[in-house]
């Protein structure tokens, strides 16, 4: 099974896509072998610009076009590596050649599986005020707990400004764990969801003062691990 990754949502954090999947991978499967993975990158600024300027169909097309040339390429199965363009995950999906796989629907089943009912996000101001994770969530009796609105403008301009381009800062790093107290002090957080695949690579830490961080890049690689796996066994077990 070849496992397809639209890539470069950011640049970063599809390096630690990368690097999580083959190391995780070579833990599970231990006969020496890796996985088969083919990225495609694309323009971050045209994502970026299309959610901003609220061109949800260029966004659409782009990722759209991306997920056909790497089912072209021999891939079998696909995700997005990036949380906010899951905005538009389901018009992408009902037009994908391959199954793909949702960072949301992952994170949500890692949340239950943790035991988590009340849970912080991190992420760009369009995942944070967005309803693609929240309509998940409330499905599940899980409820997200947003920052303050002056703590979501703080977050979402070092994530775009310096997360996004490889930048991580102590005192961002700070500024983050400071929200993550005021979320656990005055709004009875159980969790944090890190909905922004940089922000594991700042945040680089399982939990904060009992609060269990769920990475998101983290459990999408599972999810995708446990396909090719699943896959594998089927496989196996028809060619006995």
């Amino acid at each position: 099974m070849k496992l397809g990754i639209v890539g470069g949502l950011g640049p970063e954090s599809t390096v630690d896509y990368y690097q999580s999947l083959v190391a995780r991978y070579r833990e599970r499967v231990r006969d020496g072998s890796y996985p088969r993975v083919i990225i495609n990158c694309v323009d971050l600024k045209r994502v970026v610009d299309g959610i901003t300027g609220s061109d949800l169909a260029d966004v659409t097309e782009c990722l759209v076009d991306a997920v056909e040339a790497l089912a072209r390429a021999g891939a079998d199965f696909g995700l997005i590596a990036a949380n906010t363009p899951h905005i538009v995950f389901d018009d992408v999906q009902l037009r994908s050649p391959i199954p793909l796989i949702s960072i949301v629907e992952a994170a949500c089943d890692g949340a239950k599986a943790a035991g988590l009912t009340r849970i912080g996000i991190f992420g760009t101001r369009f995942t944070m005020n967005g309803r693609f994770y929240t309509d998940v969530f409330d499905r599940a009796g899980i409820a997200l707990v947003m920052p303050d609105p002056d703590d979501q403008d703080w977050i979402h301009k070092r994530y775009l400004g310096e997360l996004v381009e490889g930048v991580f800062k102590p005192e961002t790093r700070e500024g983050l764990l400071d929200i993550v107290d005021r979320l656990r002090t005055r709004k009875g957080i159980d969790g944090l969801l890190l909905a922004g695949t940089e922000l594991p690579l700042i945040l680089r830490m399982e939990s904060y003062d009992e609060i269990p961080f769920l990475d998101t890049t983290r459990i999408h690689v599972e999810r995708a691990i446990d396909e090719m796996l699943r896959e594998l066994s089927v496989t196996g077990s028809s060619a006995r």
